[in-house]
């Protein structure tokens, strides 16, 4: 739309072209509109005429067209970042990412992955980086030994490797103007099997212990541990129900309070069993579980040790508490409310598993039912 020039008290001509829009902050944080999208603060160029005549009002909308030609040119044409380190244009990227507000859990990975992954490509010029290139970097980076464990490590998870590669690809796409590597190929990600424990025998070794209220909060309300330890009485309890409004995580080895979850579905509420409010009331102080992630992983740890169980993670108590609803046929639209899950696919595919004794007594029904169908046959022959 072209811009028209009007006149100022002053007698010249001023004509506005727009040139781009700003996402808005307040206070640091995105101004939301509506809808919950990003406001933008639209940026305009001004161009002026000191001929009051109407020759002055043409050359200002004509000096505000022609840079409304030029920036649609220079945004067709996309500046060629070719001559920057890998390095170097992942530093700039994560600057933009902290720019829209990114999570800082997010930005603590991006800033792992240019501290330890793919350093063989750090230095490399972006326009020198080709697919085979990309290809051995991945094949050399699965080999990488993981930095978790210091006694016998094994090579990153696969996992871990897809994750480091995004931000690689993402960095690519942004500053490379001929980036289209169509045939990379990552190591699969192979679902990690997990054999959980009846639910009586983790409620069996947790009673009376230090972890208790923690490892109830994730078995039975399938709170994370961000949620569990961002729990509080002040903000949290209301009467009987209990809510996720914060979350703690550790970034850079200190906890950090966030006032949203990971999406908008995981700020639940939850009815308050009457055990875990007898718990809840013990309390001392302000926060549910005072304790650290790292203090809190390594004592469910232990205390599994301690009781010869098969380890599971704290997280796995999620899909505990997903497999238990299975189990009692909680219908769908339920069950993914309690756990705070985007969508069914997600808690059947990623939480929801079976229990050895319920595998037992699913295998025992079908044992039976050939076996009953094959003597059925039998005796009719």
């Amino acid at each position: 739309m072209a811009a028209t020039a009007k006149k100022l008290p002053s007698g010249s001509w001023r004509a506005l072209a727009y040139s781009h829009s700003e996402p808005m902050f307040k206070d640091g944080k995105p101004v939301l509109d509506e809808n919950g999208k990003q406001k933008q603060r639209r940026v305009y160029e001004s161009f002026t005429s000191d001929d009051p005549s109407p020759a002055g009002k043409k050359e200002a909308e004509f000096a505000a067209a022609e840079f409304m030609l030029n920036k649609g040119k220079a945004k067709k044409k996309k500046k060629d970042y070719g001559k920057m380190k890998l390095g170097d244009a992942i530093d700039e990227y994560i600057k933009s990412r902290k720019a829209l507000n990114r999570s800082p859990t997010t930005i603590q990975e991006y800033e792992c992955t240019r501290n330890h992954g793919f350093q063989d490509l750090m230095d490399m010029l972006l326009e020198d980086i080709d697919e085979e290139i990309a290809q051995e970097a991945i094949n050399v980076e699965a080999k990488r030994p993981s930095k978790k464990r210091t006694k016998n490590p094994k090579p990153i998870s696969a996992k871990r490797l897809k994750n480091e590669w995004c931000l690689i690809n993402a960095v690519l796409h942004k500053y490379r103007r001929d980036f289209d590597f169509e045939e990379i190929e990552l190591p699969k990600v192979v679902p990690r099997a997990v054999e959980l424990p009846p639910a009586r025998e983790v409620l069996r070794i947790i009673k009376g212990t230090d972890i208790e209220l923690p490892v109830l909060l994730a078995a039975w309300l399938s709170f994370s541990m961000s949620e569990v330890r961002g729990l509080t009485k002040s903000k949290s309890v209301r009467g009987n129900y209990i809510m996720i409004n914060e979350v703690v995580v550790d970034v850079h080895n200190k906890p950090l309070r966030k006032d949203i979850a990971k999406n908008p579905t995981r700020n639940r509420r939850h009815r308050i069993p009457p055990y875990i409010k007898s718990l809840i009331d013990q309390v001392e102080g302000d926060a549910l579980v005072p304790i650290s992630g790292r203090a809190l992983f390594h004592r469910w740890i232990r205390l599994q040790n301690e009781n010869n169980i098969d380890h599971i993670t704290f997280h796995d108590l999620r899909h505990l508490n997903a497999s238990i609803m299975a189990l009692l046929r909680v219908p769908d639209k339920y069950a993914q409310e309690r756990g705070g899950w985007k969508s069914d696919q997600v808690m059947k595919k990623v939480y929801m598993q079976t229990f050895s004794e319920e595998r037992e007594r699913v295998d025992d029904l079908m044992d039976e039912y050939f076996e009953k169908a094959i003597m059925a046959d039998e005796e009719g022959s």
